[in-house]
């Protein structure tokens, strides 16, 4: 009984150090090291922001999930950015109606200046 007792402690005892080594060889298995506490891996460029500039986008994890903050953080930018695309779009969707607005309208002068402008070089040539 007491030889088991033995061979279990030095079991252990082998096992224990065995882990202390690979843990300080490799690490604690992280690609990256730890962040410093208020850190945060979450990154978007200045405007304006791209399809790839969100895929790529990281949160810290936290116990039960992602960082609250964080989160709030990139949807509040995402949403000024769409916000902002919205209202670009918007001005120039305006601005192709009034431009083709005036384009119809000089055609429409132009056609009405030409048929005067024939029938007065028809005259003349008489």
């Amino acid at each position: 009984m007491a030889s088991a007792l033995i061979y279990v402690v030095v079991v252990l005892a082998v096992a224990a150090v065995v882990y202390l080594l690979a843990s300080l060889v490799f690490g604690r298995g992280e690609e990256l090291e730890p962040l410093r506490p208020g850190a945060t891996p979450t990154r978007l460029p200045p405007s304006p922001l791209a399809g790839h500039d969100v895929r790529s986008l990281r949160f810290q994890l936290v116990f039960r999930g992602y960082k609250v903050s964080e989160v709030d953080w990139a949807l509040e930018r995402l949403a000024d950015e769409l916000d902002d695309a919205r209202r670009r779009v918007t001005l120039l969707e305006r601005e192709l109606k009034v431009e083709r607005q005036r384009r119809d309208d000089s055609a429409e002068a132009n056609g009405q200046d030409s048929a005067d402008g024939e029938g007065t070089s028809t005259e003349r040539e008489r």
